[in-house]
């Protein structure tokens, strides 16, 4: 059977429903000191009422009382996601009584019928794929669950839910008890989850946030991020008016801080990485200033005080200060030039050298400064043939961005095959405006 679901990630930013309710009870404890009945009734009508109006606790709690698990497999659950913060057992009663009186907090709503635009990006997923893939989950885990989970049978508990309720529910509860006994899940399973949140339409948040991943070491080569990454991504921070976002560190950190659902510090070294091959370079200060400014629409001179490889010694700090904090063994390892397929780099060479005459308009009528259309195509096939092809062609990208210069739509397709081919994520290429909209003609 296939059924529509919902698209959770356009109605929440974190964990929702029964497990986002079980999430936020430590945060009670600390708040008010206690955990009686009436304090968690209250912070789950505050849930469902609240800013978020969170109508999937009343559907989880719903489902698991119309199904026929025993009062004690659902005491279990809530024991184990909340991390024994509330026993129900305490206050005079069992899983289903417990869970009944949630349920009388949660009024039930009638939803409004969603709009076809966001019925069309609502997942199908075939229950019974959907559940083995959840019950697979739980096996990989289940004898590190039963080491570490202070809750007899937690794995067969939730396997039930599954089973016997509902496979989506039970993977937001499987995380949660993951997350509340910091159960640590290696770098493989974490990207099995991610993708049945994926599939699922789950927030982000709600699979990474709080889970204890085995990262492997820090990988300065890595090019799988969904947008734009390193020194092209920070280019992009810098386009506009920034001075409002910060200073100009505070700038260059909300980029390295970026880290959310990767490993700490992937942001920091990929983008050091990036900027120790600029700065080592042969490029001349001169060539590199062009390049930034030409990528940032101009920003070197507009509240950032330094020549180009001063300005990059900057990013420097911010970067391994960074990786000091969160990964104090790793060290920048000694530039070896990277191999691409056969023919790459000169595909890149011809997409610069085709958009020429559209730069030379560009550039005309974008700089206050003294950047030409060749001072800015001969730094970026510096940058390709003396530098990293890979940062040529992402630099590239952002100057095409940040000049709106019209592309094709036979352009947008090239360049996503030649990102394909450098590993990027799906949307790097798409982020550039030209190829979202295909301004020009089509090819």
């Amino acid at each position: 059977m296939v059924n529509p679901r919902e698209l959770y990630y356009a109605d929440y930013e974190e964990d929702f429903g029964l497990s986002g309710l079980a999430g936020k009870l430590p945060e009670l404890g600390t708040r008010t000191g206690s955990f009686d009945v009436s304090a968690v009734l209250s912070l789950a009508t505050e849930q469902v009422c609240g800013q978020d109006e969170d109508d999937q606790l009343g559907l989880d709690v719903r489902k698991l009382l119309a199904s026929s698990l025993p009062a004690e497999v659902l005491h279990r659950v809530w024991l184990a996601a909340t991390r024994g913060c509330f026993d129900p057992v305490g206050h005079g009663m069992d899983g289903r009584t417990w869970l009944r009186r949630l349920a009388d907090v949660c009024p039930v709503r009638t939803r409004e019928e969603p709009s076809p635009a966001v019925t069309s990006l609502a997942p199908v997923v075939a229950e019974e794929e959907l559940r083995g893939a959840v019950l697979r989950e739980i096996g990989s885990v289940a004898d590190t669950l039963t080491r570490a989970v202070a809750v007899p049978h937690i794995a067969p508990a939730v396997a039930a839910v599954v089973t016997e309720a509902d496979a989506d529910l039970g993977l937001r509860l499987l995380l949660r008890v993951l997350k509340a006994y910091a159960v640590p899940v290696e770098k493989e399973q974490y990207d099995r989850l991610l993708a049945l949140g994926d599939l699922l339409a789950y927030p982000g948040r709600a699979v990474f946030e709080e889970l204890h991943v085995r990262w492997p070491p820090l990988d300065p080569g890595r090019r799988d991020f969904v947008f734009d990454f390193g020194l092209s991504a920070l280019t992009s921070l810098f386009s506009g008016s920034w001075q409002y976002e910060g200073t100009v560190r505070e700038n260059i950190e909300r980029l390295v801080l970026a880290d959310a659902g990767l490993a700490p510090g992937s942001q920091a070294a990929v983008l050091l990485d990036d900027v120790l091959r600029l700065r080592e370079s042969p490029l001349s200060t001169d060539t590199i200033t062009t390049l930034w400014q030409a990528a940032s629409n101009g920003s070197l001179g507009g509240g950032i005080d330094a020549e180009g490889r001063d300005w990059l010694g900057q990013i420097v700090d911010v970067c391994r200060q960074r990786l000091r904090e969160v990964a104090p063994a790793y060290e920048a390892a000694p530039f070896v030039p990277r191999t691409y397929p056969v023919g790459l780099t000169e595909e890149v060479r011809g997409e610069l050298r085709e958009v020429v005459p559209a730069l030379a308009v560009r550039t005309a009528n974008s700089y206050d400064h003294d950047i030409t259309d060749s001072t800015v195509t001969n730094a970026l096939e510096q940058v390709v043939d003396l530098v990293d092809p890979d940062l040529g062609f992402r630099l590239f990208l952002r100057v095409l961005d940040a000049l709106s210069v019209p592309l094709t739509r036979g352009q947008c397709g090239r360049y996503v095959s030649i990102g394909e081919a450098f590993g990027y994520g799906g949307d790097l290429v798409s982020g550039v405006e030209a190829c979202r909209t295909f301004s020009g003609p089509g090819a």
